[in-house]
């Protein structure tokens, strides 16, 4: 039996200044300039021209919002936000940061001289490999993945010999199905000592008496004597096992310029932030839009009353968009504020151990916004420091305990175990279990996962991988 009722439901929409602002805080400062330029140019109530004293004083004069109808049913704000410096546009400094490893490839895969069926499988190749430059799929499903993802027909054989094309990219070693061929690759590129020659004869016919740490048997099959064997080891852990670069937990660089949406300061031992000196443009109606308007007033003509109408949709539409800028201004400097102030003692000398653990919520209850928008003020800005440039997501990190019950940075939990492989007896390096004890002797109540995760992170072999005769 169908059952009829009436239901209140409570929604929450988004006023266009909302969306306006949401859109706006997700942009670094680069975009936002170019976002500025494209508003400018299409809505001709905007103007990011100061005025000048020195202007004509009989030429026509843009009319300020304030001068028109007070009767005007759109709201007034307080529009002009002068956030010039000395210099009306001053010269940010730009910084060049690593680019993506995916990007690299492609790269240089535009500089080889492929077929467009050549490059399309190619770059679904490069699109296929891990985080750590692998090629982990078996070379079939790659075939039945570009016909049926991306209508390409291909073959076994033909994505072998784009693979060995990939193969020669830099860095060596990248596009390996396995660490065996991962390290073959990079002993291929080098120069071809007797050291290197006896490093490629054991991976490639002793792999698994390498890997199993069976040295000995190794030396009587080849015949060689132990310092040939050492020189040989030498040259194989200095290899990369992990050629893509291991993705930390922190944050992944892009291929780009880069303009700080901050810039910190120490002065006698006090912190000043600043932002970059972006003009948020004033609004003005050009004299021909202000005489519309005006002529408008009472008029029955109907073009008039349309261009009217014209006219108050640009200005709405200005006064969301510069009122958007603002509120992005404010919401990014009280959000950098509270990283300042919760990463206090990190800031004044970049010392990694004065970190500590800081989630978003953390920043969040700080400043009375949502997560998401603390999320969206994190992405993609960075900060100029005294001690390098940084991405805001940099100093964000989960926390462990200490043996005290102390919660401390993961960076400060990596930094110790770096420490710990670094002073290790290298003929006899230790195992993550081993590991464990000595973070414990450190202070450190960390798990064996934890280790073996925070090992990989850092591009830290395995123990077996980093012993030495």
């Amino acid at each position: 039996m169908l059952k009829q009722g009436l239901e209140l439901k409570q929604t929450q929409k988004l006023s266009p200044l909302q969306i306006q602002t949401i859109k706006l805080i997700e942009l670094p400062i680069m975009e936002l300039e170019q976002r500025v330029k494209a508003e400018l140019e299409d809505n001709p109530v905007l103007d990011d021209s100061p005025s000048s004293k020195d202007d004509d004083e009989d030429q026509p004069k843009d009319v300020s919002i304030d001068e028109l109808d007070k009767d005007d049913p759109i709201p007034s704000y307080n529009l002009k936000v002068n956030n010039y410096g000395k210099d009306e546009r001053p010269q940010y400094n730009t910084f060049s940061v690593k680019e993506s490893f995916t990007q690299s490839l492609l790269e240089q895969l535009g500089f080889r001289h492929l077929s467009k069926h050549d490059h399309d499988v190619a770059a679904f190749i490069i699109g296929s490999l891990d985080e750590n430059g692998y090629l982990r799929r078996d070379i079939d499903s790659l075939v039945d993945d570009l016909a049926f993802k991306d209508n390409i027909q291909s073959s076994p054989e033909e994505v072998l010999r784009l693979l060995s094309v990939i193969q020669e990219f830099d860095p060596a070693g990248v596009g390996a199905r396995d660490l065996r061929e991962c390290l073959l690759l990079q002993l291929r590129v080098q120069k071809r000592t007797e050291d290197v020659k006896l490093a490629e004869t054991i991976i490639r016919d002793y792999f698994q008496d390498f890997s199993n740490k069976h040295f000995p048997k190794i030396i009587n099959k080849l015949g060689i004597s132990q310092e040939d064997m050492k020189a040989a080891l030498e040259r194989i852990v200095k290899l990369n096992p992990y050629p893509g670069g291991q993705i930390d937990d922190t944050y992944t660089d892009q291929a780009q310029q880069i303009v700080p949406d901050f810039v910190l300061d120490i002065e006698d031992g006090e912190m000043r932030l600043e932002m970059p000196r972006f003009n948020i443009p004033e609004i003005r109606v050009s004299k021909k839009y202000a005489e519309l308007l005006a002529e408008s007033q009472g008029s029955q003509d109907r073009q008039k009353k349309e261009a009217a109408t014209f006219v108050k949709q640009k200005l709405d539409s200005a006064k969301w968009f510069v009122e958007a800028l603002k509120q992005r201004q404010n919401t990014l400097r009280s959000t950098m504020e509270a990283i300042l102030e919760y990463q206090h003692d990190y800031f004044l000398d970049g010392d990694e151990s004065n970190l500590k653990p800081m989630v978003l919520k953390d920043i969040a209850e700080r400043t009375g916004f949502d997560i998401s928008t603390i999320s969206r003020v994190v992405n993609s800005k960075y900060i100029e420091t005294h001690f390098g440039i940084f991405p805001l997501k940099y100093f964000f990190s989960e926390g462990l305990e200490n043996q005290e019950g102390v919660e401390v940075s993961t960076r400060e939990l990596k930094k110790a175990l770096r420490e710990c492989v670094d002073n290790e007896d290298k003929r006899k390096p230790l195992t993550d279990d081993q590991l464990v004890a000595e973070m414990g002797k450190k202070g450190y109540k960390v798990a064996r996962r934890t280790i073996a995760k925070y090992r990989d992170q850092l591009e830290i072999p395995k123990a077996r991988l980093r012993k030495e005769l």
